[in-house]
C-alpha cells in the first residue's frame, strides 16, 4: 500500500556528519561558477499560511540544467587524485548525472562513457551524447545500468564515477554536493527544507546541512519509487519496484548505501507524490517564472501534501509547520525532457 507520509521513527541530527567545506571552495575556483538563485515564493507562502517559502533554482549549474556537475566535478577531482592515468569516465544514470559527468569528462579532456536504463527519454540520451560521451542503453531498469557501469568501471584505465553504492566516488559526490546548501546561508535560515530524493545523494546532503543548522528535513518521493519511506518503515535499505515515473532522476528502486546513514539519521519523514501533482506543480512554477522539471517540482507538490493534506497530519505536528515556518524547496532540475 502507498504511503502518502510517513514520519522517521530514527531521526537523531547529533549522529550526522558534519558537512565538510572543501568541495565548495574547489567549486568556487572553477571558471563560470556562480551561486544558483533562491526565489521567493510570496503567493505560495499566503495561501498555505506559512511565513515565507523560497525555491532554489537548480535549472543553470555551470551551463547544465540540473545539479548534478556539483557532485560528479568533486568526485572526479577526488579520484583522479588517487587515480591521475584514468583515460575514461564510466558512470550510470537517469540522465543528468550521466551528463555531468560527461561534461567534466570533457573539461579534463578524457574520455566518458554512460550506461542508461531502457526507458531513459531519448531526449536525455541526445543530451548527453552531445557533451561527447558513448551512450550504451541498456535493457533493463536503473539498477541493471549500475552494474553495467560497475563492470565497465573495472576495466584498465577506465573509472567509474558512481552516484550510488558505498565507492569512494560516491561519497565524494554527496560531498559536492554541499556546495548547493552552503550558498543557502546569505539567504537566512530556513526551519524545513523539502529535497527530492532518488537515490539519497543529494538528500544525504541535505541531511548534514539541515543538522547543522537545525532545519528539519523532508524527503520526497515519487508514489511509484519510494525507496527512503521503505527504507526508514524497514530500519535498512529496502528495494521497491519501479514501474515508472516521468519524475525519471528519482526512479530509483533503493537508496544509496554512502547516503544511508545520513538519511536515516537526519531525514525529519517522507512525503510521496504522483506524476499528475508534480505536473501541477511545474505548472505553478512556470506561472512564477521559473522553469522547473519534474523531479524540480516535486518538493512544491509535497510541501501542498504537507500543509493540507489529512495523511500528513501526523508528520505536520511531528515537524511544526505552522504560520511561523520558513521553508526551503531544492528545485533540483529545469526542464530537461
Amino acid at each position: 500500500m502507498r504511503l502518502r507520509s510517513l514520519v522517521n521513527p530514527s531521526v537523531d541530527p547529533a549522529r550526522v556528519a558534519v558537512p565538510s567545506p572543501d568541495a565548495a571552495a574547489f567549486h568556487a575556483a572553477l571558471p563560470g561558477y556562480r551561486p544558483t538563485p533562491v526565489h521567493s515564493l510570496p503567493a505560495v507562502a499566503g495561501e498555505l499560511g506559512l511565513a515565507a517559502v523560497s525555491v532554489k533554482d537548480e535549472s543553470d549549474r555551470f551551463g547544465l540544467p540540473a545539479f548534478k556537475v556539483l557532485g560528479a566535478s568533486w568526485a572526479v577531482e577526488r579520484a583522479l587524485r588517487e587515480n591521475s592515468g584514468a583515460g575514461t569516465l564510466v558512470a550510470a544514470s537517469a540522465g543528468n548525472h550521466g551528463r555531468a559527468v560527461a561534461r567534466v569528462a570533457a573539461w579534463r579532456g578524457l574520455g566518458c562513457r554512460v550506461f542508461l536504463p531502457a526507458r531513459s527519454s531519448p531526449a536525455r540520451r541526445e543530451a548527453i551524447a552531445s557533451e561527447g560521451a558513448d551512450i550504451t542503453v541498456v535493457d533493463g531498469d536503473y539498477e541493471d545500468a549500475v552494474d553495467r557501469a560497475r563492470a565497465a568501471g573495472a576495466m584498465p584505465g577506465h573509472l567509474e564515477i558512481a552516484d550510488v553504492g558505498d565507492s569512494g566516488p560516491a561519497r565524494w559526490v554527496i560531498d559536492g554536493y554541499q556546495t548547493l546548501f552552503a550558498e543557502t546561508a546569505v539567504h537566512g535560515r530556513h526551519d524545513t527544507i523539502l529535497v527530492p530524493v532518488g537515490v539519497g545523494s543529494l538528500a544525504a546532503a541535505a541531511a548534514r546541512f539541515a543538522a547543522a543548522t537545525g532545519a528539519t528535513l523532508i524527503g520526497v518521493e515519487p508514489a511509484t519509487a519510494a525507496c527512503l519511506t521503505a527504507a526508514l518503515a524497514a530500519g535498512r535499505p529496502t528495494e521497491v519496484p519501479t514501474p515508472g515515473t516521468t519524475m525519471a532522476g528519482l526512479d530509483c528502486a533503493v537508496v544509496s548505501t554512502a547516503a544511508w546513514p545520513s538519511l536515516r539519521d537526519g531525514v525529519h519523514g517522507t512525503i510521496t507524490v504522483t506524476d499528475a501533482e508534480a505536473a501541477d506543480a511545474m505548472r505553478e512554477l512556470a506561472g512564477a517564472g521559473h522553469a522547473i522539471g519534474e523531479c524540480g517540482a516535486a518538493p512544491l507538490a509535497a510541501l501542498r501534501a504537507l500543509a493540507g493534506d489529512p495523511e500528513c497530519a501526523a508528520l505536520r505536528r511531528a515537524i511544526d509547520l505552522g504560520a511561523g515556518s520558513r521553508v526551503l524547496l531544492i528545485a533540483t532540475e529545469g526542464r530537461t525532457g
